[in-house]
């Protein structure tokens, strides 16, 4: 196999639509070719939510595949983005995960930027510093960024198509998600799973009544809904009905599992947004998961939890008890996650292929009809995957 000057080594694609080679997962030289051409390539990345910074002035740092980022709400109340990197001589501006400040100060030569990211003071007279030196031309940078529904994006390469071509069907799907928007943060849990960023996106609603027990003491077991994929881009997502269960006798507080939402017809949806973002809404839960690669065996995921502006305390309250019982690392629903994604990963360290087989229709092509609890929703992306990897497939 040919290498590239930079020491990468495609991999020759299987010619059925449903392998995908494992060594994906595990090659160091594919993950820093990945940070290039997806992360730094034509992608945009959800990094958090204005709900998370409410109040004019607050901020919270964040780091998309080891670009740092400060995420801050500017004296007029407007979302800025910038790279948490001071415009003199690069030092990280901000350590805190988040605060309030209207001014970010360089501890380094005590360059001062202001809430929109204009250098507003520096030590000594500007005939001091390089001739025709104006504050000016040394703004902190920024990304591309563009707010969806209070979702934050950004994306670090210019030829990135515009957002609403980027999120094509899944676009309205994850409006109505999250519903007009205006949701407050509740808290969150942080964890790092000892996996590939791409394990813990290849999610589906297969194994859910399987590996989770929780799912199996209270009898959901579903099938019961729909999914869907996009045919560009890579996104897809489900809505899974829920039978909440007659006896809650396993539980000492039966209320975490309550519905006061609506339709337990769409009672578990999920969206996933190409490369790494998921939404979550599971009974009362609303879940947003803000994720980042941090080495081809390590991923970061925030799991943030929101109420919205019109709940009422006791509303808040149901949320925050579900929230933080329900979902995430330690959640009675997930619980076994962290377990299984570290065991693809070691499973990966294997020749071979990984076969998706639940509703699986073409062996030679994607189909886009699935069924709630199929995992081959997942094919698409892997598809838009591939051809942005530069992968070709093996003749048939």
């Amino acid at each position: 196999m040919e290498t590239q000057q930079n020491g990468w080594q495609p991999i020759s694609w299987p010619a059925r639509f449903n392998h995908v080679p494992k060594e994906v997962f595990v090659r160091s030289d594919v993950y820093d070719e990945e940070i290039k051409r997806i992360f730094y390539g034509p992608a945009w990345h959800v990094i958090g939510h204005g709900g998370e910074i409410p109040n004019n002035g607050d901020f919270k740092t964040f780091s998309m595949a080891g670009t740092p980022l400060i995420m801050s709400r500017d004296e007029n109340g407007q979302i800025q983005v910038f790279y948490n990197s001071c415009s003199h001589r690069g030092n990280q501006l901000e350590t805190a995960t988040c605060g309030n400040k209207l001014e970010f100060e360089c501890p380094y030569h005590r360059w001062l930027f202001d809430s929109k990211g204009e250098l507003i003071g520096c030590p000594s007279k500007d005939e001091d510093y390089e001739p025709g030196f104006s504050r000016s031309q040394y703004p902190l940078q920024k990304p591309r960024l563009e707010v969806f529904h209070g979702l934050v994006f950004v994306s670090f390469n210019p030829d990135t198509v515009p957002l609403d071509d980027y999120l094509g069907e899944a676009g309205p799907r994850l409006a109505n998600m999250l519903g007009d928007g205006r949701i407050r943060l509740l808290g969150y849990q942080k964890v790092v799973y000892k996996t590939n960023w791409k394990a813990f996106n290849d999610n589906d609603a297969y194994h859910a009544p399987l590996l989770h027990t929780a799912f199996r003491m209270m009898n959901w077991q579903g099938g019961k809904g729909s999914s869907f994929a996009t045919p560009k881009f890579g996104h897809w997502g489900m809505t899974a009905e829920l039978a909440l269960p007659k006896s809650k006798g396993t539980l000492k507080d039966p209320s975490i599992i309550e519905f006061k939402g609506g339709d337990l017809k769409q009672g578990s949806r999920l969206i996933n947004i190409f490369p790494t973002f998921s939404a979550t809404r599971h009974i009362d839960t609303i879940n947003l998961r803000f994720a980042s690669p941090r080495g081809v065996d390590r991923t970061e995921v925030h799991y943030a939890y929101f109420y919205h502006e019109d709940d009422s305390e006791e509303m808040v309250r149901h949320r925050l008890r579900q929230s933080s019982n329900l979902l995430g690392p330690s959640g009675m629903i997930s619980a076994e996650d962290a377990s299984v994604f570290h065991r693809i990963h070691i499973g990966s360290n294997t020749p071979g292929t990984a076969v998706f087989q639940k509703g699986v229709r073409d062996l030679n092509g994607l189909t886009f009809e699935f069924n709630q609890n199929d995992e081959s929703f997942n094919l698409p992306r892997w598809e838009y995957y591939r051809e942005l990897m530069g992968y070709k497939r093996e003749a048939k």
